[in-house]
């Protein structure tokens, strides 16, 4: 009996650590000016931000640099409003599209905060 139990927590600790797989959460750097903030995409959301870049044919910005997290986007580069329905937690920012990626920018700082994979 107390092999069973012990498998059954073994096996329910499984199940949530893959459950939290699954969401991606993000807490940046204090070197960047974001510090304290964190960003939870479930996958859903994930799913709905790629399919709104292919379905409305999203250019992608071209600079010398990478626009990586941590990074601050050019002030030549505009940054694009986050649809409602990229959900709750990303509203707040922007995105930019660039290298096949979309990359969260916080509009105050212009400094990406995420990249969505």
């Amino acid at each position: 009996m107390k092999k069973l139990l012990i498998l059954a927590a073994a096996a329910a600790s499984l199940v949530a650590t893959m459950a939290n797989a699954q969401t991606t959460v993000i807490t940046p750097d204090t070197t960047t000016g974001t510090a304290g903030a964190t960003i939870r995409i479930e996958p859903e959301y994930r799913t709905k931000i790629k399919s709104y870049v292919t379905e409305h044919k999203i250019r992608p910005v071209e600079t010398r640099e990478r626009i990586v997290v941590g990074a601050k986007v050019p002030t030549e580069v505009e940054l694009e409003a986050v649809p409602s329905d990229w959900g709750p937690s990303v509203t707040k920012y922007r995105y930019v599209y660039s290298n096949n990626r979309v990359m969260l920018v916080d509009p105050a700082t212009r400094t990406v905060v995420h990249e969505v994979d």
